[in-house]
Order: C-alpha cells, then structure tokens, then sequence
C-alpha cells in the first residue's frame, strides 16, 4: 500500500522450496533476502529476480542480519536425506521482533530451527518467546489432491519400471537412481539416513552381493 514499508521476507536456502517461496513473496511486493551456500545458485537467483530481491552468501553474520529485519522467516534448507542443520538457536529469537512469523519448511527432516517441532494442519502453530511457529509436517498435504497428482506424474513411471524390472534390475540399470534406495533387505543403503538414525551403512551393490550370495 502506498505510505506504508514493504513487510521483510527472509529465506534461508535458494532450493526448489526457497525459490518458490522467493516467488510468493516477491509477488506480494515484500523486501526479499535470500541466503544460500553457493554462489551459482545466487547467481540465478538474481537472474530470475534481478533487483527485486537481495542474495546474500549463508553465513552466521547474514543470518543474524535477517533475524533482526524480517518479519517472515522461511527455513527452506534441504540435505537429502540427512537432518537438517540447526541454523536458528532458541537465543538467537531474542534478536527478532514480537509477533514475527517462522515457517520450517525443513521440518520433516527435523526442522532448521532449534525451537521447530512438528504441527499439524489442525493446530499449526504455537509461539515460543514471542515467535509465530509454523512447523507442519507435509505441508502440501493442505492440497492434497493436487499435491499427490503433482508427485504421481513425476513418479509412476519409476515404479512401474521397479514392478517390471524388480528392484535389483531396476538399480543395476539405473545407478545414479539407485542412490535414492534407502533400505535393502534389513541394509541401509542411504548414508546420510544411516548417519541420521546412528545404523551401519552398506552401498547398495555391496548389500545386493550379500544377499546373491546367501
């Protein structure tokens, strides 16, 4: 509205959810900060958005920065399969104002937010030192007929193949995919869901071999 400040939306992580978020923000004209680790990703950032938004390189200074002048905080950090780091500590809310609103994106990998815990759709938030937390698991669960079409289109061909093929053909056919195998046969074959959950990790090729051989 005019003669009224621009709301301040911070981001932390330019991934696919950060770059959506980073849509939805932008188009309702609030002041964007976007931080991420690398720098090719802030280049197209900056590409896409030109100068409707800021891109700072992840860092604890810039991080600190945008706690103090958001107003919307969207923890949008993904390390697949792995839990995601704690970026934001309970202390460091202090630093942010009363009544500003965090969305833990990262939330079913364990949340980017020391104080984030799992909401649901039906009671989504909750306040912690004067925070807003938004912290539902499965947020595209609120449209959900959308979001499993969306995921099945993308995904049925893959499990078709896999009835087809059987899983050992499917893998072996298909090595950069059978990295997404998580648990073969009592072995997890996923190394950052092993380190995760404290289980010993076996590749899956190694844990496929074992299981020919008995």
């Amino acid at each position: 509205m005019p003669g009224v400040g621009r709301g301040h939306v911070g981001i932390i992580g330019g991934g696919i959810v950060g770059l959506n978020a980073c849509k939805m923000a932008v188009g309702l004209s609030a002041d964007v900060t976007v931080l991420d680790l690398s720098l090719d990703r802030m280049a197209y950032l900056d590409d896409i958005f030109s100068s409707q938004i800021t891109t700072l390189h992840s860092t604890p200074h810039h991080i600190e920065e945008v706690l103090r002048q958001s107003d919307v905080l969207v923890g949008a950090v993904l390390i697949p399969g792995a839990k995601a780091p704690k970026l934001v500590k309970r202390e460091d809310l202090a630093m942010m104002k009363p009544g500003t609103v965090i969305v833990d994106v990262a939330i079913d990998q364990g949340g980017c937010f020391e104080t984030s815990k799992p909401t649901s759709h039906d009671d989504p938030t909750y306040m912690v030192d004067g925070i807003v937390h938004y912290c539902v698991a499965n947020m595209p669960g609120a449209v959900a007929r959308t979001s499993t079409l969306a995921l099945t289109s993308v995904t049925q061909n893959y499990g078709l193949r896999i009835a087809v093929e059987d899983v050992e053909g499917f893998c072996q056919g298909n090595a950069e995919l059978a990295q997404g195998l998580n648990v073969y046969k009592g072995e997890c074959t996923y190394e950052a869901v092993a380190k995760a959950h404290g289980l010993d990790f076996t590749p899956w090729f190694e844990a496929m071999k074992v299981a020919a051989s008995s």
